[in-house]
């Protein structure tokens, strides 16, 4: 069971003063939290791809080149990248790269993301959504397997026999299929064999079960060995010694982050019912002291079937001190619990 972090390099204002960090420090601080979580024993990391004021990591791959040289363990991802507006060879080339500077613990996670700003900043119509990440999919994957490129789609030049540089060290470069829940998704990535990372941060996480066995169904009638693909799960939360303390300090910005996206999209208010009914044991939140976000990844684990646990923090602009505590809790105690838990599963012959 692998368990890690993602953020979205958030820079909200903050919700008692109104001021808003720089895009640079806050950058600065994410390269800190991922050194952090390599030293507390977390097994991966992961920054999204995002083109809009609110969020200021809008190249990933820079980001977290700037943390590998300075870590030796964790994996680095994208997450996501944006792929459908995006060019593949670049994608490929720049993760390729990140893959040379850490030593082979290079990532990609692919998905057409929820945001739709980078479709006009690059040219692209959004009526070709689902067109263009099935295209460029298609030439990613096509770039990983083999060093020359012969290659034509109907939303980029075509590519003769060319060459793609650098190579990656893995072979072939991790590439994973992100997905917020929608079952084509899960279906393609389980016909073509990838790993697959759910955003499970609403409702019952227990909904998306089916979306796993869905997964492997597909996976195993394309002839891929289901046994070794991995899911992940990409799920808000915060670590706190006490429960009360962490659910108090994660609320605000997380309340903030939710309207403004609510007023965007036309959800409704969320206040902290909603908030608290989502960090009970059923819901989707993550929020608590270490014993209590521990025991509700392991019910995800057993009843969900997640290999990978992906812990979005902070949701909103939060003190870089308190996210840093709640990296080194989730690596120091989190982790450890569920670690062990699930040593004593396959030690039984119970793992999923």
């Amino acid at each position: 069971m692998e368990i890690g972090v993602s953020t979205f390099v958030e820079t909200t204002p903050d919700v008692k003063t109104g001021e808003v960090i720089s895009h640079a420090q806050r950058i600065r601080e994410v390269v800190e939290e991922i050194v952090l979580a390599d030293q507390v024993g977390l097994d991966v990391f992961g920054v999204g791809e995002h083109h809009r004021e609110d969020f200021a990591a809008s190249s990933p791959a820079v980001l977290l080149a700037a943390a590998a040289s300075q870590t030796t363990r964790i994996r680095l991802t994208s997450a996501v990248t944006v792929l459908s507006s995006a060019d593949p060879v670049r994608v490929f080339q720049d993760f390729a790269t990140l893959d040379a500077i850490s030593n082979g613990r290079a990532e990609i996670m692919a998905g057409r993301g929820s945001f739709i700003e980078s479709f006009p900043l690059f040219g692209y119509e959004l009526k070709d959504y689902d067109e263009l990440f099935e295209e460029k999919l298609e030439l990613l994957l096509k770039i990983r397997e083999s060093e020359k490129v012969t290659w034509k789609g109907g939303h980029r030049p075509a590519i003769q026999n060319l060459g793609v540089y650098p190579r990656p060290i893995q072979k072939p470069l991790p590439v994973w299929i992100g997905s917020g829940g929608n079952s084509e998704s899960v279906i393609r990535a389980g016909l073509l064999g990838l790993p697959l990372v759910l955003a499970i941060i609403g409702g019952s996480p227990l909904q998306f079960e089916p979306l796993v066995q869905l997964y492997k169904k597909a996976a195993s009638h394309a002839g891929h060995d289901v046994s070794k693909l991995s899911v992940a799960s990409h799920s808000h939360g915060f670590i706190a010694e006490e429960t009360q303390a962490a659910a108090d300090k994660f609320f605000p910005s997380t309340q903030q982050v939710m309207n403004k996206l609510g007023r965007e999209r036309g959800w409704g208010h969320y206040d902290r019912s909603a908030f608290d009914a989502a960090r009970s044991f059923g819901g989707a939140l993550y929020v608590g002291d270490p014993k209590t976000v521990a025991e509700k990844i392991i019910h995800l684990r057993k009843y969900v079937g997640i290999t990978r646990f992906m812990l979005h923090v902070p949701v909103g602009t939060m003190p870089h001190e308190d996210v840093m505590k709640a990296i080194e809790l989730l690596g120091t105690k989190v982790a450890p619990i569920v670690r062990e838990e699930i040593a004593k599963w396959e030690a039984d012959g119970e793992e999923k």
